[in-house]
């Protein structure tokens, strides 16, 4: 099945199946992942492969990352 028939069944725009396609995108919609698993008759687990990090991101090793508006708390400032 080509990108194109796949969107057109799915519902989801050409482009973001392309870029997961092309492992551009960094994060997946559930929703969309269900309408793919439908339309293709499968199951999660043969849709995606899980690939272990080469360097563990929790525990220890867990960066905290800013996110969206937040702003950088400041020494000494309760809010």
């Amino acid at each position: 099945m080509s990108q194109k028939k796949l969107a057109e069944l799915t519902g989801i725009r050409a482009n973001t199946i392309s870029e997961w396609y092309n492992e551009i995108t960094v994060s997946l919609k559930v929703e969309h992942i269900d309408r793919i698993c439908e339309v293709l008759g499968c199951s999660l687990d043969e849709l995606i492969e899980v690939i272990p990090n080469k360097v563990p991101k929790t525990g220890k090793y867990l960066v905290i990352e800013e996110h969206g508006n937040r702003k950088p708390k400041r020494e000494g400032c309760d809010e």
